[in-house]
C-alpha cells in the first residue's frame, strides 16, 4: 500500500514529504532509526484508514455483490423506477443532465468528494438538489460505505430570485402550447394573477394576490 509521507536527508537532518500535497517538514533529528520511527507514526492513520476501507468494501462485497460494478447512472436508474407521472419525467430530464456525466459510469463505492464538487461546480442549483437526494437514495439504501460529502458541507442551495413573467413570456408560453386545456389554464392563471402552483393548490373561491405574484 503507498505510503502517505516519505523520508529524506538534507544535510545531516532527515526530513519528511506529503506525497500528495508535496509539502515537506524536518523530523527534527539526525538519527536514520529515529526517523524511520517518526515517519511511521505520521504514516500510521492513513494506513489503518486505508486498510479499514478496504476490509469495508471487502465486506460490502461479499454482502452485495453488484456493489463493485454499481454505478450512478444505477443509483439514478433505481430512483427513477420508483416514480411515476410527472415526478419520474423530472427525475429522467435531470438524469440525462451533461453535469452527471463525470460521475454517470463511476463506482458508486469508489466515488470521493472531489468527485461530486466537480459535478456541483459545472451545474445549477437544480443539479445540486437532484445530486443530494441521488447521493442519500444510495447512502439509505447502503450502498454507500459513508457520506461522500457530510451534510454540513454540502454546498448550500442558493436559488436565483424570482420575478413576475413579463406579458411578452406569457405570450411565448401561450404560442408554444398546443394543448387547449393547458393553453387556458395558463390564460386563466395570467388573468387571476397567480403561479400555476398557486393556482393548483388553492382552494375553490380562495384569493390568490395579482399578477405580480406570477413568477420564472
Amino acid at each position: 500500500m503507498k505510503t502517505h509521507y516519505r523520508k529524506f536527508r538534507r544535510g545531516n537532518v532527515w526530513w519528511c514529504q506529503n506525497n500528495d500535497t508535496k509539502k515537506q517538514e524536518s523530523l527534527r533529528t539526525k538519527n536514520k532509526t529515529e526517523a524511520i520511527r517518526l515517519l511511521d507514526l505520521k504514516n500510521q492513520p492513513y494506513l489503518f484508514a486505508g486498510y479499514h476501507l478496504q476490509m469495508a468494501r471487502t465486506h460490502l462485497l461479499v454482502s452485495d455483490a453488484e456493489s463493485i460494478n454499481r454505478t450512478w447512472k444505477g443509483v439514478m436508474d433505481a430512483i427513477i423506477g420508483t416514480k411515476t407521472g410527472n415526478t419520474k419525467v423530472r427525475w429522467e430530464r435531470a438524469a440525462e443532465s451533461k453535469s452527471f456525466d463525470s460521475i454517470r459510469n463511476l463506482s458508486v463505492v469508489k466515488t470521493k468528494a472531489d468527485d461530486f464538487l466537480g459535478v456541483l461546480n459545472r451545474g445549477t442549483v437544480s443539479t445540486n438538489v437532484f445530486l443530494r437526494r441521488i447521493h442519500n437514495f444510495a447512502f439509505d439504501m447502503n450502498w454507500l460505505l459513508s457520506p461522500v460529502i457530510a451534510k454540513r458541507a454540502w454546498p448550500k442551495v442558493e436559488y436565483g430570485e424570482k420575478r413576475a413573467i413579463t406579458l411578452e413570456e406569457h405570450q411565448r408560453i401561450i404560442s408554444r402550447e398546443k394543448n387547449p386545456e393547458r393553453k387556458a389554464f395558463y390564460e386563466m392563471c395570467w388573468h387571476v394573477g397567480g403561479s400555476q402552483s398557486d393556482i393548483a393548490a388553492a382552494p375553490s373561491g380562495a384569493e390568490v394576490g395579482n399578477a405580480s405574484n406570477k413568477t420564472v
